[in-house]
């Protein structure tokens, strides 16, 4: 399968003191072959690109993210807020993209998108490891 996308820089940001990190991506999306439909290249470009970008993040990880396009800055960016990224599916990006695509004068797929994808990892577990407060076990406080 031909590349539909081409990363052109990464810059990642960590914030420790908030357990998390951004991600700021140029992309630039390719032209469509010669008999392919432009708005199924443009999906399926957008879809493997956000596959490729959500990857190595586990499906705990919050994930939120910004995508603006990189020759008009006045047009509004669109914007998702932050979810787990087992909520993030193709459906809900989508049904931003289109709120935000019909109002901006200038988004054309064939321009350079800055995509900020901004993680944080969720802590998993249930607490463990920390100071006991009560020193009877439960078998013991359930039979008194």
């Amino acid at each position: 399968m031909a590349p539909r996308f081409v990363i052109d820089g990464t810059i990642t940001r960590h914030y420790k003191r908030f357990n998390s990190a951004g991600t700021q991506i140029t992309v630039r999306l390719l032209p469509p072959s010669y008999n392919v439909d432009p708005l199924n290249h443009f999906q399926a470009s957008v879809n493997d690109f956000f596959e490729n970008v959500l990857q190595n993040m586990s499906d705990s990880d919050m994930v939120g993210m910004t995508i603006h396009n990189d020759v008009n800055q006045s047009d509004k960016p669109i914007g998702i807020s932050f979810r787990r990224k087992d909520q993030l599916s193709g459906d809900v990006i989508w049904s931003v993209y289109e709120k935000v695509a019909q109002s901006n004068s200038r988004f054309n797929a064939l321009d350079t998108l800055v995509v900020n994808v901004h993680s944080g990892k969720m802590p998993v577990g249930f607490g463990g490891g920390g100071t006991k407060t009560i020193s009877i076990p439960v078998s013991v406080l359930a039979h008194l």
